[in-house]
């Protein structure tokens, strides 16, 4: 039996062992089973650990109008249990075997992983097999669900302060895509969901064609090729899954709007940009352009308005990057009730800075290490290995080398890239402004 003790110190001694290791090639064998479930397996022996993982891609954007939070829904039912495993007892099951699980969804895709002592891989394989083939799909646990996703919903966003705003900016940057809603969905939508609903969203998407099973870690490449055989051969092929990017019209205006949210004191200004997708080169830039200007107490909006100017409490710019399109944000809270459109005209002012001019040589190497040293990072564990062979198989046209080509990526982007990044994306024409305000101003007006 593997204890807890030895388990840690196996999980110390892979994230230990990763920054040589991930750093360099990530081999991988790749296959698919005649139902169409694509398979990548990663033999990584330092530690006796492994994850198995299966990333469906489904997310928000495949669900429709007046039925959205299916896919995150779904998050939380495929852990109710299986005509094989009672209601309540998939947690159990892991962690009483020396593991530990979870899944999240995005508006793209859905990931369920356990990560357990690599004696244990046949137990992760059974666990995900009857998720994909043996759910129950009934009244009482769409019932229970429903009651576990409103909660979740009143602790992250409806109760949280700054909860609401990505819903809010969403809306407005989207008016045809689904990324219209986030992938927690409309609880007004999930209560007028039918049983047979909920059951058809399931055979169309969580299908062996529309998912990929990524193990890393201990493993026995031969061996571990007959188990999953064993395991997943039986599930049935579903229809293929047809998937029509909806393209939106270019924003052309800026677009000014105002939201309240009651969880708030201090007011936010907040201004989007609709920018490419995560396989767009430019979106690198962009993610780039996000380092520059807000990533540490080092970048040029937090040096310039919290140090130096001292009018703001907090500024972010970050790149929310997707698969069809990116959503590119920046944010500020005033500080000293300076007025917020001063906050923008501040951040107007170094995105300017970025357009008119290259950056240095020194700030373009540091940004290369930071993101360098991202990579690194990312790919530091089983988990973070399974995931990215399974993102780069889903997400860059059935690339899993992706997760090798990544450093190149990185190091292709020049300082004109940037330059010109910047340039073409956030123009003052082409975004949506949002005033944060407490709900306080809007009652008092």
């Amino acid at each position: 039996m593997f204890s807890k003790k030895h388990l840690f110190v196996a999980a110390a001694a892979a994230m230990l062992s990763s920054t040589a290791a991930q750093a360099q090639k990530v081999e991988f064998t790749e296959y698919d089973l005649p139902n169409g479930l694509h398979v990548i397996l990663h033999q990584d022996k330092t530690a006796p650990v492994v994850a198995v993982s299966v990333m469906y891609h489904v997310g928000s954007k495949n669900e429709q109008v007046g039925r959205s939070g299916f896919a995150h829904f779904f998050e939380h039912l495929l852990f109710e249990g299986t005509q094989n495993i009672k209601r309540g007892e998939f947690f159990k099951l892991v962690s009483s075997n020396g593991g530990q699980n979870n899944a999240t969804t995005s508006h793209d895709r859905t990931f369920y992983y356990e990560v357990f002592p690599s004696n244990q891989l046949e137990l992760g394989l059974w666990l995900e097999s009857e998720r994909m083939l043996h759910p129950v799909i009934n009244e009482i646990g769409v019932k229970t669900q429903n009651e576990v996703v409103k909660e979740e919903k009143r602790m992250r966003i409806d109760n949280q302060p700054y909860g609401g705003f990505a819903n809010e900016m969403f809306k407005r940057l989207f008016t045809k895509h689904p990324y219209n809603w986030q992938p927690i969905g409309s609880m007004a939508d999930l209560d007028a969901a039918t049983l047979p609903e909920f059951q058809a969203f399931f055979k169309k998407y969580y299908v062996p064609n529309n998912a990929v099973l990524s193990i890393a870690g201990d493993i026995d490449i031969a061996k571990t090729k007959d188990l999953v055989s064993a395991y997943f051969s039986a599930v049935p092929k579903g229809a293929p899954v047809d998937y029509k990017k909806v393209i939106e019209e270019p924003i052309t205006k800026m677009i000014v709007d105002t939201a309240y949210d009651a969880n708030i004191q201090i007011p936010a200004i907040f201004a989007g940009y609709r920018v490419p997708g995560m396989t767009d080169k430019d979106s690198k830039a962009m993610e780039m352009i996000s380092s520059i200007l807000s990533g540490g107490a080092s970048s040029k909006l937090y040096k310039k308005m919290v140090d130096e100017k001292k009018n703001a409490l907090q500024v972010a710019a970050f790149n929310f990057s997707l698969e069809d399109y990116g959503a590119y944000l920046t944010l500020a809270l005033p500080n000293n009730n300076t007025p917020l459109p001063e906050l923008l005209k501040d951040i107007d002012a170094e995105v300017a800075s970025l357009q008119n001019n290259l950056i240095s040589e020194e700030e373009y190497k540091k940004i290369q290490n930071q993101f360098e040293n991202n990579y690194v990072t990312a790919n530091s564990t089983m988990l973070g290995v399974a995931e990215n062979l399974a993102a780069g198989y889903t997400f860059h046209n059935k690339n899993t080398n992706n997760i090798n080509q990544e450093l190149d990526k990185i190091r292709a982007v020049t300082r004109q890239d940037i330059q010109a990044a910047a340039k073409k994306y956030l123009q003052p024409n082409a975004r949506v402004v949002l005033y944060y305000l407490p709900a306080s101003a809007k009652a008092s007006k």
